[in-house]
């Protein structure tokens, strides 16, 4: 394995997975204050799953996020 194109891989991949999760959240809760189906006050609970089929890997994150 070369590890400089592993970890430039994988940079990339966590890279483009932040930058366009955050932009479907920020479209999604644009949305949910035009249809007044939340105040904007709300903290969301917010989950993720991270699977890599290759290496059997699944794991899921819990957090939330705050909109005030």
């Amino acid at each position: 394995m070369n590890e400089e194109t592993f970890n430039l891989s994988l940079r990339k991949f966590l890279k483009m997975v932040g930058v366009s999760s955050q932009n479907e959240i920020e479209k999604a809760v644009a949305r949910a204050l035009a249809d007044k189906s939340i105040a904007g006050n709300e903290t969301l609970p917010a989950s993720m799953t991270l699977e890599v089929a290759g290496i059997k890997l699944s794991v899921k994150f819990d957090g939330s996020i705050a909109l005030d």
